[in-house]
Protein backbone atom coordinates (compact mmCIF):
# COMPACT_ATOMS: atom_id res chain seq x y z
CA UNK A 1 0.00 0.00 0.00
CA UNK A 2 1.48 3.48 -0.93
CA UNK A 3 1.86 6.23 1.49
CA UNK A 4 -0.29 9.19 1.43
CA UNK A 5 0.95 12.16 -0.73
CA UNK A 6 1.25 14.23 2.31
CA UNK A 7 2.89 12.01 4.43
CA UNK A 8 5.59 11.98 1.55
CA UNK A 9 5.58 15.49 1.80
CA UNK A 10 5.72 15.84 5.29
CA UNK A 11 8.70 13.71 5.93
CA UNK A 12 10.67 15.53 3.04
CA UNK A 13 9.74 18.99 4.74
CA UNK A 14 10.74 17.39 8.32
CA UNK A 15 14.10 15.44 6.76
CA UNK A 16 14.77 18.87 5.14
CA UNK A 17 14.44 20.82 8.29
CA UNK A 18 16.55 18.86 10.27
CA UNK A 19 19.52 18.36 7.41
CA UNK A 20 19.51 22.37 7.41
CA UNK A 21 19.36 22.22 11.64
CA UNK A 22 22.59 19.49 11.96
CA UNK A 23 24.57 21.50 8.86
CA UNK A 24 24.24 24.89 9.76
CA UNK A 25 26.55 25.01 12.47
CA UNK A 26 29.19 23.13 10.46
CA UNK A 27 28.89 26.08 7.63
CA UNK A 28 29.39 28.59 10.35
CA UNK A 29 32.03 27.15 11.26
CA UNK A 30 33.22 26.52 7.65
CA UNK A 31 33.18 30.18 6.85
CA UNK A 32 34.40 31.64 10.09
CA UNK A 33 37.74 29.63 9.31
CA UNK A 34 38.02 31.06 5.83
CA UNK A 35 37.56 35.22 7.18
CA UNK A 36 40.20 37.02 8.62
CA UNK A 37 40.10 37.64 12.39
CA UNK A 38 38.24 41.11 11.99
CA UNK A 39 35.63 39.76 9.73
CA UNK A 40 34.79 37.44 12.30
CA UNK A 41 34.98 39.69 15.48
CA UNK A 42 32.93 41.88 13.87
CA UNK A 43 28.97 41.50 12.89
CA UNK A 44 28.61 37.83 11.35
CA UNK A 45 27.79 37.50 7.40
CA UNK A 46 26.19 34.42 6.43
CA UNK A 47 28.10 35.24 2.83
CA UNK A 48 32.19 35.91 3.65
CA UNK A 49 33.33 39.14 1.77
CA UNK A 50 36.92 37.64 1.35
CA UNK A 51 38.00 34.06 1.89
CA UNK A 52 41.58 33.28 3.18
CA UNK A 53 43.07 30.17 4.50
CA UNK A 54 45.76 32.23 6.59
CA UNK A 55 43.80 30.72 9.51
CA UNK A 56 44.72 27.04 8.62
CA UNK A 57 47.94 28.19 8.42
CA UNK A 58 49.01 30.03 11.57
CA UNK A 59 47.19 27.16 13.70
CA UNK A 60 50.23 25.64 13.87
CA UNK A 61 52.49 28.34 15.33
CA UNK A 62 49.88 29.88 17.64
CA UNK A 63 49.58 26.97 19.79
CA UNK A 64 52.03 24.26 19.69
CA UNK A 65 49.18 22.08 17.45
CA UNK A 66 51.01 18.91 15.93
CA UNK A 67 52.32 18.34 19.60
CA UNK A 68 48.76 18.28 20.99
CA UNK A 69 47.58 16.28 18.04
CA UNK A 70 49.98 13.30 18.79
CA UNK A 71 49.83 13.20 22.16
CA UNK A 72 45.74 12.89 21.73
CA UNK A 73 46.86 10.19 19.13
CA UNK A 74 48.73 8.03 21.52
CA UNK A 75 46.62 8.56 24.67
CA UNK A 76 43.33 7.84 22.16
CA UNK A 77 44.56 4.80 20.61
CA UNK A 78 46.38 3.14 23.46
CA UNK A 79 43.43 3.41 25.90
CA UNK A 80 41.20 1.86 23.15
CA UNK A 81 43.67 -0.81 22.42
CA UNK A 82 43.68 -1.57 25.81
CA UNK A 83 40.27 -1.65 26.61
CA UNK A 84 39.09 -3.70 23.14
CA UNK A 85 41.60 -6.42 24.59
CA UNK A 86 40.71 -6.40 27.76
CA UNK A 87 36.82 -6.48 27.31
CA UNK A 88 37.32 -9.27 24.37
CA UNK A 89 38.81 -11.61 27.44
CA UNK A 90 36.32 -10.45 30.28
CA UNK A 91 33.07 -10.62 27.99
CA UNK A 92 34.43 -14.24 26.12
CA UNK A 93 34.80 -15.35 30.30
CA UNK A 94 31.35 -14.16 31.24
CA UNK A 95 29.86 -15.36 28.60
CA UNK A 96 31.01 -18.55 27.82
CA UNK A 97 31.48 -19.74 31.95
CA UNK A 98 29.55 -20.18 34.86
CA UNK A 99 31.13 -18.54 37.94
CA UNK A 100 30.16 -17.57 41.65
CA UNK A 101 29.16 -13.96 41.47
CA UNK A 102 28.74 -13.68 37.62
CA UNK A 103 25.45 -11.86 37.99
CA UNK A 104 26.95 -9.74 40.54
CA UNK A 105 30.01 -8.53 38.30
CA UNK A 106 27.65 -7.93 35.04
CA UNK A 107 25.79 -5.85 37.37
CA UNK A 108 28.80 -4.04 38.91
CA UNK A 109 30.18 -3.29 35.23
CA UNK A 110 26.91 -2.12 34.44
CA UNK A 111 26.14 0.60 37.36
CA UNK A 112 29.88 2.40 36.98
CA UNK A 113 27.57 3.70 34.18
CA UNK A 114 25.38 5.49 36.32
CA UNK A 115 28.12 7.96 37.87
CA UNK A 116 28.85 11.12 36.46
CA UNK A 117 32.61 11.48 35.68
CA UNK A 118 33.43 14.04 37.87
CA UNK A 119 33.01 11.97 41.37
CA UNK A 120 36.31 9.92 39.87
CA UNK A 121 38.13 13.06 39.40
CA UNK A 122 39.47 14.03 43.12
CA UNK A 123 39.81 10.16 44.08
CA UNK A 124 42.20 9.72 40.53
CA UNK A 125 44.07 12.53 41.44
CA UNK A 126 45.33 11.67 45.08
CA UNK A 127 45.42 8.26 44.22
CA UNK A 128 48.23 9.56 41.45
CA UNK A 129 49.67 11.48 43.57
CA UNK A 130 50.01 8.94 46.69
CA UNK A 131 51.28 6.66 44.27
CA UNK A 132 53.82 9.40 42.43
CA UNK A 133 55.21 9.81 46.02
CA UNK A 134 55.65 6.20 47.54
CA UNK A 135 57.01 4.85 44.70
CA UNK A 136 58.53 7.94 42.60
CA UNK A 137 55.84 6.28 39.15
CA UNK A 138 54.81 10.01 37.56
CA UNK A 139 51.18 8.74 37.10
CA UNK A 140 50.12 12.39 37.67
CA UNK A 141 50.31 14.33 34.31
CA UNK A 142 51.64 11.58 32.08
CA UNK A 143 50.04 9.94 29.07
CA UNK A 144 49.93 6.76 31.23
CA UNK A 145 47.55 8.25 33.49
CA UNK A 146 45.56 9.91 31.28
CA UNK A 147 45.21 6.18 29.66
CA UNK A 148 44.25 4.54 33.09
CA UNK A 149 41.89 7.73 33.71
CA UNK A 150 40.17 7.21 30.53
CA UNK A 151 39.80 3.18 30.42
CA UNK A 152 37.74 3.59 33.93
CA UNK A 153 34.77 4.49 32.27
CA UNK A 154 35.41 3.10 28.88
CA UNK A 155 36.53 0.01 29.75
CA UNK A 156 33.02 -0.93 31.68
CA UNK A 157 30.68 -0.30 28.76
CA UNK A 158 33.22 -1.60 26.26
CA UNK A 159 33.05 -5.43 28.49
CA UNK A 160 28.78 -4.72 28.38
CA UNK A 161 28.97 -4.25 25.13
CA UNK A 162 31.01 -7.02 24.06
CA UNK A 163 28.94 -9.31 26.72
CA UNK A 164 25.98 -8.93 24.94
CA UNK A 165 27.37 -9.64 21.71
CA UNK A 166 29.69 -12.38 22.23
CA UNK A 167 26.45 -14.27 23.84
CA UNK A 168 24.63 -13.88 20.38
CA UNK A 169 27.50 -16.11 18.96
CA UNK A 170 26.23 -19.70 18.94
CA UNK A 171 28.18 -21.74 21.48
CA UNK A 172 28.01 -24.89 18.98
CA UNK A 173 31.08 -22.93 17.44
CA UNK A 174 32.96 -22.95 19.80
CA UNK A 175 32.58 -26.66 20.42
CA UNK A 176 33.48 -27.37 17.03
CA UNK A 177 36.48 -25.81 17.33
CA UNK A 178 37.45 -27.15 20.21
CA UNK A 179 36.85 -30.67 18.70
CA UNK A 180 38.94 -29.86 16.09
CA UNK A 181 41.57 -29.45 17.90
CA UNK A 182 41.82 -25.49 19.49
CA UNK A 183 41.49 -24.67 22.88
CA UNK A 184 39.74 -22.17 24.77
CA UNK A 185 41.92 -19.18 23.59
CA UNK A 186 41.99 -20.99 20.19
CA UNK A 187 38.10 -20.91 19.87
CA UNK A 188 38.19 -17.03 20.87
CA UNK A 189 40.82 -15.83 18.41
CA UNK A 190 39.93 -18.51 15.47
CA UNK A 191 35.79 -18.30 16.00
CA UNK A 192 34.32 -15.88 18.14
CA UNK A 193 36.32 -12.96 17.30
CA UNK A 194 35.90 -13.13 13.48
CA UNK A 195 32.29 -13.74 14.16
CA UNK A 196 32.29 -10.21 16.49
CA UNK A 197 33.99 -7.97 13.91
CA UNK A 198 31.20 -5.52 14.45
CA UNK A 199 31.12 -5.83 17.98
CA UNK A 200 34.33 -5.13 18.41
CA UNK A 201 34.66 -2.30 15.89
CA UNK A 202 31.65 -0.20 17.74
CA UNK A 203 33.19 -0.80 20.94
CA UNK A 204 36.93 0.57 19.49
CA UNK A 205 35.82 3.55 17.82
CA UNK A 206 33.36 4.44 21.11
CA UNK A 207 36.34 3.92 22.85
CA UNK A 208 37.97 6.41 20.79
CA UNK A 209 35.56 8.55 20.40
CA UNK A 210 35.17 9.21 24.39
CA UNK A 211 39.59 9.65 24.80
CA UNK A 212 39.37 12.17 22.07
CA UNK A 213 37.03 14.52 22.61
CA UNK A 214 36.87 14.44 26.82
CA UNK A 215 38.20 17.60 28.72
CA UNK A 216 37.78 17.30 32.16
CA UNK A 217 40.07 14.61 33.14
CA UNK A 218 42.41 15.96 30.58
CA UNK A 219 42.56 19.54 31.91
CA UNK A 220 43.49 18.44 35.34
CA UNK A 221 45.58 15.15 34.56
CA UNK A 222 48.07 16.68 32.01
CA UNK A 223 50.87 19.61 32.07
CA UNK A 224 52.02 21.30 29.18
CA UNK A 225 53.65 18.55 27.59
CA UNK A 226 50.87 16.02 27.81
CA UNK A 227 47.93 18.24 26.81
CA UNK A 228 45.51 16.74 24.48
CA UNK A 229 43.48 18.45 21.67
CA UNK A 230 40.43 18.94 23.29
CA UNK A 231 42.55 20.93 25.98
CA UNK A 232 44.75 22.42 23.59
CA UNK A 233 42.11 24.41 21.80
CA UNK A 234 41.97 26.92 24.95
CA UNK A 235 45.30 28.40 23.65
CA UNK A 236 43.86 30.45 21.09
CA UNK A 237 42.07 32.69 23.98
CA UNK A 238 44.41 35.15 24.76
CA UNK A 239 44.02 37.79 27.63
CA UNK A 240 43.39 40.26 24.60
CA UNK A 241 41.85 38.57 21.75
CA UNK A 242 40.42 35.69 21.39
CA UNK A 243 41.36 33.99 17.61
CA UNK A 244 37.84 32.85 16.38
CA UNK A 245 38.88 32.16 13.35
CA UNK A 246 42.15 29.87 14.36
CA UNK A 247 39.70 28.03 16.67
CA UNK A 248 37.07 27.40 14.12
CA UNK A 249 39.88 25.87 11.80
CA UNK A 250 41.71 24.15 14.44
CA UNK A 251 38.49 22.49 15.70
CA UNK A 252 37.44 21.68 11.61
CA UNK A 253 41.11 19.58 11.77
CA UNK A 254 40.73 18.09 15.26
CA UNK A 255 37.26 16.36 13.99
CA UNK A 256 38.65 14.92 10.41
CA UNK A 257 39.82 11.79 12.49
CA UNK A 258 37.15 10.82 14.49
CA UNK A 259 34.64 11.86 11.16
CA UNK A 260 36.81 10.04 8.87
CA UNK A 261 36.78 6.95 10.72
CA UNK A 262 33.32 7.10 11.86
CA UNK A 263 32.22 7.18 7.69
CA UNK A 264 35.34 4.44 7.24
CA UNK A 265 33.58 1.96 9.97
CA UNK A 266 29.92 2.49 9.75
CA UNK A 267 28.64 -0.40 8.66
CA UNK A 268 30.62 -2.35 10.98
CA UNK A 269 28.88 0.25 13.83
CA UNK A 270 25.57 -0.08 12.65
CA UNK A 271 25.74 -4.04 12.80
CA UNK A 272 27.82 -4.02 15.96
CA UNK A 273 25.37 -1.86 17.87
CA UNK A 274 22.46 -3.19 16.83
CA UNK A 275 23.52 -7.18 17.02
CA UNK A 276 25.11 -6.40 20.84
CA UNK A 277 21.59 -5.14 22.02
CA UNK A 278 20.10 -8.13 21.40
CA UNK A 279 20.14 -12.15 21.82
Amino acid sequence: MAAPRSFLWSRRIFLTLLTGFVLLPVYVMLSSSLKPLQDVSGEFRWVPSGLTIRPYIDIWSTVPLAKYFVNSLIVAGAATVCSVVIAIFAAYGVSRYRFRGKRLFTVTVLSTQMFPGILFLLPLFLIYVNIGNATGLALFGSRIGLILTYLTFSLPFSIWMLIGYFESVPRDLDEAAMVDGCGPLGALFRVVVPAAVPGIVAVAVYAFMTAWGEVLFASVMTNDTTRTLAVGLQGYATQNDVYWNQVMAASLVVSVPVVAGFLLLQRYLVAGLTAGAVK
